[in-house]
């Protein structure tokens, strides 16, 4: 299962997805995963989490890469069971709703098949956003 939190700068998303991860840190038996670019949630999350600032490692910022990197998280711990993404397109570095929206149905994929709940944050107008972004909320 595939969700996102979409807002406009300033809307609260990162204030709900710390309350999410710590609720889940508390009561998913698995592991929990929030990654991030910078380090603005290091304060705020659970040591219990796994915290990863994406630009610690030296790679190009893609959904493609995003995805792979997705992927070897999971392939390297089986017992994750939430993965959170904060500020998709800052972490990406791009904000086309078409690559972002074939991004959400390849990780919905990913998400069914291994059993692993992934939530997003994506910091632009509700509003704006096209259809297969609007399906994940």
């Amino acid at each position: 299962m595939v969700k996102v939190i979409m807002g406009k700068r300033g809307s609260g998303k990162t204030k709900q997805v710390i309350e999410l991860v710590n609720t889940a840190v508390n009561v998913e038996a698995g592991n929990v995963v929030c990654v991030e670019k910078g380090q603005n949630l290091r304060f705020n999350i659970k040591h219990s989490a796994k915290l990863i600032d994406i630009t610690d490692y030296d790679m190009e910022l893609s959904y493609s890469n995003l995805f792979a990197y997705i992927c070897g998280l999971y392939s390297g711990n089986y017992d994750i069971t939430h993965i959170f993404i904060d500020s998709l397109y800052k972490i990406t570095g791009d904000d086309d709703d078409t690559k972002a929206g074939d991004f959400l149905k390849k990780l919905d994929v990913f998400s069914a098949k291994n059993g692993v709940k992934i939530t997003i944050t994506i910091s632009d107008d509700i509003e704006a956003a096209d259809e297969v972004i609007k399906s994940f909320f």
